[in-house]
């Protein structure tokens, strides 16, 4: 099973700290969603032209891969939809230099249901999955907002139309806003999922109340076993989401306890 952890959980962290933290746990790689007071990965000084060369030998050096460039893209807002296209294509080009497979976009940037563009957001899906078949990069859609449900991935997956598509399962939010069973997502978008993502909740009403993993009732074993028994060959990344609530447990206790949970599930 390959752990990773997104650095949206360490806000504060340089990436030397972030890089000796992941290594020194187990983990078998990080996932970049900003780094510092840096989220737009196009502008973390580590990854310029300047300094990229350097930053990777140095992440090679530790034995750890980065899985996603996990870019806020949102293709299916109009007002965002031109800009977002053009970060993502960024994210793409960033990717073919660091030798990372993959991006995260998204249709649109709430968790929750909204109303988005999705004919505009599957045609620039497209032209985006085009863009990074040239350079050996696939750009993942994340389970979020209105595409939390399969019925709406499978939809816009088929209108997209390429090949060089995946997507990105955010257990949390099938769960949570899409109202589904892992079970129900695997049989559905199994064979599209190419990266996970992990955190654990209770509700309060309806408001979500973050928890470290175990802690909450997102069946997250579940999905685990699912996809370890399918033979799955990415990797499981903790979001824990923390640059967005500040109140969150420090990263250091919440990176070990995932670490542990994880390696304590059946194989």
């Amino acid at each position: 099973m390959k752990l990773s952890f997104s650095t949206l959980g360490c806000p504060r962290w340089t990436l030397k700290e972030i890089v000796a933290t992941a290594k020194d746990l187990g983990f078998g790689g990080v996932e970049i969603r900003g780094i510092g007071d840096k989220i737009n990965a196009l502008e973390i000084p580590e990854f310029s032209d300047a300094e990229i060369e350097q930053t990777k030998e140095k992440i090679a050096q530790t034995g750890l891969v980065i899985p996603s460039l996990t870019s806020g893209a949102t293709l299916a807002v109009r007002d965002r939809a031109q800009d977002s296209f053009l970060e993502a294509c960024g994210y793409i080009d960033l990717a073919r230099k660091l030798g990372v497979k993959y991006i995260r976009v998204m249709g649109t940037g709430e968790p929750h249901i909204t109303v988005g563009d999705f004919t505009l957001g599957a045609g620039l899906y497209r032209q985006l999955c085009e863009y990074g078949a040239k350079r050996g990069v696939t750009p993942l859609i994340e389970t979020n907002g209105d595409l939390s449900s399969s019925k709406a991935m499978l939809a816009f997956l088929d209108r997209a139309g390429s090949d060089n598509c995946g997507v990105l399962w955010d257990v949390h939010h099938t769960v949570r806003f899409g109202s589904e069973s892992p079970v129900e997502t695997f049989a559905a978008l199994g064979t599209y999922v190419k990266h996970v993502h992990l955190k654990d909740s209770v509700m309060r009403g309806s408001r979500v109340e973050y928890r470290m993993m175990g802690y909450g009732d997102v069946p997250v074993a579940d999905a685990v076993t699912l996809l370890d028994r399918a033979g799955f060959d990415g990797f499981f990344s903790l979001e824990w989401v923390k640059r967005w609530n500040p109140d969150l447990q420090e990263p250091g206790i919440v990176f070990a306890h995932y670490k542990n949970y994880m390696d304590s599930l059946p194989e």
